[in-house]
């Protein structure tokens, strides 16, 4: 027992290490759990390095080189055109524009993905008078919702740890909870920082912004202006080049027409999370990453210039933090580490109580660091709890995945970070106050909410 909880104690303290002092935590990880198998087990170096998740390397990597060359070819600048010109003049409805297409391009295999669209977002925010901080919400529930779809990583670690384990959570059903879960923090956020938009005189003021920045145009419509994702870097890091330009006016004009490339990057997108959808009524599980590297293969030969500029855009950070985590996961389970918190777990009486506390402690350290690492350490560290029987394994895994996700506003984690980073200097302190706030009640709320609105009737029906 006294080296389980040795190496339980060198997993948490190289997580609180690599957090404070702003080190990559995989890295540290992959070598703790070197040195934890081989001082404390009888694994041998490659039983140690199995561990390490290849699936999810090639998942990130081929989803982000995908995504990456999306970005370059500009469709991703004119899916955000076509959406906003169907707006019209509406300032009211670009927070709920932008949490669609960021969810969409969250689902596409890797969640921080849609911190491209943070910059462009804020940007139009600050052109048509919505709120930085309703704005920067709407694109971060985004990200959230989306991540938790089949096709992208937050619902693949959470259900696949779960089928894993023998536990049945449809991804589906994760990934419904998840949108319904958003919607609801959506519609508090417009009611808390968007009622003036609902009121005529906004609306109209809007309207005529619009109208003066397209000058000489006959219509008045909502555009992006030159704020652009294509330019912008994502992934699990807190410095991501998701800046705020102050001196970008100029229009960018009428839009242009969809190109060859364009249409058919496109038609990938679609045929990507088309295939996972019906593969899925199938039985069949997709390789997504390598579905992708396929679209990413067939682009790069039409048009080779933007297949080189999107190899750099791999998100290698993400892989080496996932990777590393698991690795030491999987240390842990086979030298009976979790099999020990789950004697824990039962050592306090009551199931609820323990649920409820496991998806406090999910909530509270994801507001300081990585979900993505969070879910990956955190789901399978659950599974005793459910093989002790007492609590429902789709209920309680789904809840701590989602608790480890709503505080993400947190302005210690990335994607409340890129939210303050993206907004003018003068609404910094401002948003900081609101995202700290709203990061840390849902540290609470999240589980109370979850815990009694799954777990609990889970439990009883």
């Amino acid at each position: 027992m006294l080296t389980q909880i040795i190496a339980l104690l060198i997993f948490i303290a190289l997580f609180a290490i690599g957090a404070v002092r702003g080190v990559q935590i995989g890295v540290l990880m992959l070598v703790g759990a070197a040195g934890t198998g081989l001082l404390f087990t009888d694994m041998a170096v490659e039983d140690i390095v199995a561990e390490f998740p290849l699936s999810i390397m090639i998942l990130l990597a081929g989803v982000t080189y995908f995504f990456a060359i999306a970005q370059e070819n500009g469709t991703v600048d004119k899916i955000i055109d076509w959406a906003l010109e169907r707006v019209g003049s509406s300032a009211v409805l670009l927070p709920v524009v932008f949490f669609l297409i960021t969810g969409a391009i969250a689902a596409m295999g890797a969640p921080l993905a849609g911190l491209v669209m943070m910059p462009v977002g804020m940007q139009v925010a600050r052109k048509y008078g919505v709120d930085y901080a309703l704005m920067g919400l709407a694109i971060c529930f985004a990200i959230g919702a989306g991540g938790f779809a089949p096709t992208s990583l937050y619902g693949i670690v959470t259900y696949s740890t779960a089928h894993d384990a023998g536990i049945d959570l449809s991804p589906f059903l994760l990934f419904g909870i998840a949108v319904a879960v958003y919607l609801v923090m959506l519609a508090v956020a417009y009611f808390m920082y968007g009622r003036s938009l609902f009121s005529k005189t906004t609306v109209a003021a809007s309207a005529h912004a619009s109208a003066e920045a397209h000058a000489g145009s006959t219509q008045s419509t909502i555009s992006r202006g030159s704020a652009s994702a294509s330019s912008v870097a994502f992934g699990e890091d807190d410095e991501d080049e998701a800046l705020f330009d102050s001196s970008t006016t100029e229009e960018a004009g009428e839009s242009s027409p969809f190109t060859f490339v364009q249409i058919l990057t496109v038609i990938f997108m679609v045929g990507l999370i088309g295939s996972v959808v019906v593969l899925a009524a199938l039985g069949q599980e997709p390789d997504i990453g390598l579905l992708c590297f396929m679209f990413g293969a067939i682009l790069s030969l039409i048009d080779p210039k933007t297949g080189k500029a999107a190899i750099p855009k791999i998100d290698w950070p993400t892989v080496l933090l996932v990777g590393g985590i698991i690795t030491f996961v999987g240390v842990l389970q086979n030298m009976g580490a979790v099999d020990l918190l789950g004697e824990g777990a039962e050592a306090i009486g009551s199931p609820l109580i323990a649920a409820f506390v496991l998806c406090i402690v999910g909530g509270l350290v994801s507001a300081f660091a990585s979900t993505t690492g969070i879910l990956a350490a955190l789901v399978p560290l659950a599974l005793p709890l459910i093989a002790a029987g007492g609590v429902p394994g789709w209920a309680l895994i789904a809840a701590l995945g989602l608790c480890s996700a709503v505080v993400d506003v947190s302005p210690f984690s990335t994607l409340g970070a890129t939210v303050v980073a993206t907004a003018p200097v003068e609404d910094k302190p401002r948003l900081t106050r609101i995202l700290v706030k709203f990061g840390m009640s849902m540290v609470v709320i999240g589980p109370v909410a979850l815990v009694g609105g799954l777990v609990v009737p889970a439990m009883m029906f």
